[in-house]
Order: C-alpha cells, then structure tokens, then sequence
C-alpha cells in the first residue's frame, strides 16, 4: 500500500473511530497545522533579513492595509469553524463534522476556512512587511494545501461521505466562489 492510501486510511480510521479516539487527535492534528503556519510566518521573515529584501510597505500604511485583511480572513475561519461546531465536529480531518456541511460559508467554497487561512497569512505578510510571506510562502502554502487537498482529504471525504460528497464537490468551488461550478 502506498503512502498516500495509508493517509487517507489513517484519516478514515480516525475519522469514523470512537470518541476517545478523536478527541486525542483533534488537539495534536490543530497543534501541528498551527504550528506549520507559524513556520511558514517564520521562514519567510528569516527569508526577508537573510536575503536583505526591503520592507514591503510603509509602517502606516502596512497596518492600514493588514488589518481588514487579517480580519477578513479571521472571521471566515471562524464563520466556518462555527458550522462544524454546530453538528458536533471540529475543523480536524481526525474528528470531522458526522454529516456533510453545506450551510453558511460552505454554500459557496468546499473550503472556507482555508481560504480564510489563506487570506490571514496574505494580512500578516503586509502587517510584518515581508515581501517573501506575500509573494513567496503563502503562495507556496496554498500550493501544498491544494495538493494535500486533492490527494488525501477529498478521496477520504469521498470514501466517508460517498455520493454526496461527489455531487457537493461537482456543484461547489474549492476555494474562490465565482471561480467554478455552482450548478444547480
């Protein structure tokens, strides 16, 4: 069996295992997502000063421009995060929503709160004035989320959810909502 089936099936097992089981997993699954977006932040600011790129932005105007950006993308990750706390799951692949969620952000994206991530990351590369964090590490962290998204978590959202999925993922974007389907 090939890595990326023993991913999907680790997500699957953990996904569809006791409540002990999940709720273990939730916080360590959180806390290493976390943590790699405080790396990318990291990097790209080390990146910045070893490669002695300028700041990007004036400091007024930095925090002008960062500030509805951040918020944006922070009141979508939450928005998002609302919706799977309402049917009993967590944004966690290891203790997913027992349904398909389809109301409020996800009605127009598959995935609201990585776009909400997405866009948080863009803010705190105007807010830190980091060159590298707006056009190289959030481009390169979205990259490696949409792979990560095609190669494990949709086949295992598939093989949990089944047709439904199918047809919500034939029917919605994956992250921009006047890029796609929509057909009803």
């Amino acid at each position: 069996m090939r890595l990326r089936e023993r991913w999907i099936n680790l997500i699957y097992r953990s996904a569809t295992s006791g409540k002990k089981i999940r709720v273990f997993l939730t916080p360590v699954g959180g806390v290493l997502y976390f943590t790699v977006i405080v790396l990318f932040i990291a990097i790209s600011l080390w990146m910045d000063k070893f490669l002695g790129l300028p700041k990007f932005l004036s400091t007024p105007l930095n925090i002008t421009v960062s500030v509805p950006i951040i918020a944006i993308g922070l009141f979508l990750i939450l928005w998002s995060a609302l919706h799977f706390f309402k049917i009993k799951g967590t944004p966690v692949p290891f203790h997913p929503p027992p349904k398909l969620v389809t109301a409020g952000p996800y009605a127009y994206v598959r995935n609201p709160m990585l776009t909400g991530i997405f866009i948080w990351l863009f803010g705190f590369g105007f807010l830190f004035r980091s060159i590298s964090l707006v056009f190289i590490f959030t481009p390169l962290f979205i990259l490696l989320n949409v792979l990560e998204l095609k190669a494990i978590e949709e086949p295992e959202l598939e093989k949990r959810l089944g047709r439904e999925y199918v047809e919500y993922g034939n029917r919605v974007p994956m992250f921009i909502p006047w890029l796609g389907r929509n057909k009803k």
